[in-house]
């Protein structure tokens, strides 16, 4: 095995979700389908790298001009704000294609051990959006984890005084969920939380 191959896979098996073993059948399975695949990919990674930005607006990634297709569409509504922890948590909500407003991607939350501070949410910059575009409502849809939970509450009272609507995602049985196969802190929140 060259050095070429050597590099490539140590890349690939750094890659979320993908280990030694899935960056060799990967690696493989690319040069034996160089022509079909492995060309093709690398044009694809060489346009993503040069034409794919942050959007200054919302934080989301897109090909742009002055911010992403998102913020660009008039015909979604602008005094609505979702905010996610990241990317792929806006694509999740955008697949439902239950939400029409606009999104504030975070790119993180709230973590001492990662050495995320309030700054790091720029919510400076979202009241500023929530006040040129008259903003009605903030709907925060984080994970339901410690870190999601403090970042849920610190976002809360940061809005606390701003005079618009803070809500968040309901928690708790998911649809055809069985009680018998939730665990524990899913069933008590779901109790807490009821309607």
């Amino acid at each position: 095995m060259g050095p070429e191959i050597k590099v490539l896979l140590q890349k690939i098996s750094r890659l979320p979700g993908l280990g030694p073993r899935s960056a060799r059948r990967i690696v493989l399975h690319l040069l034996k389908h160089k022509n079909e695949l492995f060309e093709p990919l690398m044009m694809c990674f060489s346009d993503v790298f040069n034409n794919v930005k942050v959007c200054p607006r919302c934080h989301n990634v897109d090909t742009f001009i002055d911010c992403c297709s998102i913020c660009a569409d008039r015909s979604r509504s602008r005094d609505i704000i979702c905010i996610v922890e990241n990317v792929a948590d806006l694509w999740a909500i955008e697949r439902t294609a239950c939400f029409r407003g606009q999104y504030h991607v975070l790119n993180g939350l709230l973590s001492s051990v990662e050495g995320r501070g309030p700054e790091a949410l720029f919510l400076d910059q979202l009241l500023e959006r929530c006040q040129e575009n008259d903003a009605k409502e903030i709907i925060i849809a984080l994970s339901v984890t410690v870190e999601g939970q403090m970042t849920d509450h610190y976002i809360k009272n940061f809005f606390s005084d701003k005079n618009m609507k803070v809500s968040s995602l309901a928690h708790g049985i998911p649809m055809g969920g069985e009680l018998d196969y939730l665990d524990e802190g899913t069933l008590s929140t779901a109790f807490f939380a009821r309607n």
